[in-house]
């Protein structure tokens, strides 16, 4: 028989999700909405007003985990009231019930590869007044992704590959997110069909390492460029990105399609992390130096107005300053046009952390600094060649001032301009002809032919 607490229990009607990390996060945060939303919940203003919140977390940078772990705390501390809290993401697989002893009125908490059991844990969570967790350490590939609640109307996320198998070892991701397993393609090429339908202009195929797509399944007979060449076919398709490309696995056959598909833009992220080929090996990153410029070499014959993106990490364990240098000469000779530079932080459950984190913060902090005062100035000349220059640009929506439009090129060079708001999920000409910071300002022109950057 049921108790009386739970005989008056009320079902709740608003959720707030709040989302840290990468944009796996991000899909996912989209995909419980979704669910959340079907259950008949509607989305809360605020965090304080919602009778379910959820916490989908990051724990690849030590501050995502701080912010987390302390608001958290602070709710332990009076400010939960009847709301029901939940833990979802890399830092539940991380730490999983051992968040329930550090804050005991933590509801439950949910690994990467278990967002398919939101609905039943909530649902065991409000007519048991338990503590519930379920952290699977392999993912099953049977998320309802077509149910995911999007706010954005004309850029979409799908996910095509989840986990990793490259075991870097300052990275959390393979112990958070598993092994790669691949989604069918015919449920790829169905959601982006539908997904075109809807209107949307750009979708962005994500994963850890979209490069190995269809490799953990040889019987599909379908990798990642003979992917791209079915989502290009779909009528109405007008741009195709993906994130993030381990440069091991790129290879001739995507080159071949980023150069010969309409759809897919030129634009490719490819994490080098370090210049110094110890550092690389210490990394397990599994190539060296030049095996990275010969495939950027490779890259940019086949394909010469591409851009490349990239993360670095600055203090790894040993490392020196000439292996410093290295890593900015690196910077000098490929010009990445957007660069994501970190200080590196020792992360727990990662092979880095036998390893002695022996480059003083002051050293880790100074060299980060002059990475990006040097990407700094990198973009900056990028910038000014770029201007008196016409490209197309993908209208996202209004500046955040409300009287003019912001949008993005192909290989994302953001820029604000006047414009109709029923411009917005069109593509657009636009003059370059200043800039603020990193963000061109441009003029609309009436269409003619582009340069494509």
């Amino acid at each position: 028989m049921l108790d009386s607490q739970i005989l008056i229990f009320m079902e709740p009607k608003t959720y707030f999700v709040r989302t840290y990390g990468c944009q796996m996060n991000e899909l996912d945060t989209e995909i419980m909405a979704g669910q959340l939303e079907k259950r008949g919940l509607t989305a809360s203003p605020t965090e304080e007003e919602a009778d379910i919140l959820i916490f989908n977390t990051c724990s690849i940078r030590d501050l995502a985990e701080r912010k987390v772990m302390g608001k958290l705390g602070r709710m332990g501390r009076g400010q939960k009231k009847n709301t029901v809290i939940g833990v979802t993401g890399c830092m539940a697989m991380a730490k999983k019930d051992s968040l329930f002893r550090k804050f005991p009125h933590l509801d439950f908490v949910i690994g990467t590869n278990n967002i398919t059991d939101l609905g039943a844990v909530i649902d065991e969570v409000l007519y048991t007044k338990k503590q519930i967790f379920k952290t699977d350490d392999r993912f099953e590939e049977n998320l309802d992704y077509l149910v995911a609640k999007r706010n954005d109307k004309v850029k979409a996320h799908v996910s095509i590959i989840r986990g990793c198998d490259k075991y870097c070892t300052y990275c959390v991701v393979p112990y958070t997110r598993g092994e790669e397993v691949s989604r069918p393609p015919e449920s790829i090429v169905e959601e982006c069909r539908r997904l075109v339908d809807q209107g949307y202009k750009e979708l962005t195929l994500v994963g850890q390492n979209v490069n190995s797509y269809g490799k953990d399944k040889p019987e599909w007979n379908c990798l990642f460029h003979d992917l791209l060449y079915q989502l290009d076919k779909i009528p109405g398709m007008e741009r195709i990105r993906f994130m993030t490309s381990h440069p091991i696995d790129i290879t001739v056959q995507l080159m071949e399609a980023i150069r010969d598909l309409p759809s897919l833009c030129e634009f490719v992220h490819f994490p080098i992390q370090a210049g110094s080929n110890r550092i690389l090996k210490k990394m397990h990153r599994i190539y060296t130096k030049e095996q990275y410029f010969e495939k950027v070499a490779l890259l940019r014959q086949l394909v010469p107005n591409v851009t490349l993106g990239t993360d670095i990490i600055v203090g790894f364990p040993t490392e020196t300053e000439e292996e410093f240098q290295e890593t900015l000469e690196v910077m000098r000779q490929i010009r990445y046009s957007v660069a994501f530079l970190y200080a590196y932080s020792q992360r727990k459950g990662t092979p880095a952390m036998r390893w002695k984190d022996d480059v003083p913060d002051e050293v880790k902090q100074d060299r980060l600094q002059r990475i990006l005062d040097l990407q700094d100035e990198i973009e900056s000349e990028d910038r000014l060649a770029l201007l008196g220059k016409t490209f197309e640009v993908l209208v996202e929506r209004q500046n955040k001032d409300g009287k003019l439009l912001r949008g993005s090129t192909r290989c994302w060079r953001k820029v604000i301009f006047e414009g109709s708001e029923s411009l917005i999920g069109t593509l657009q000409q636009v003059h370059f002809h200043s800039c603020a910071h990193q963000t061109f300002i441009g003029e609309l022109l009436p269409a003619k032919k582009l340069n494509v950057i």
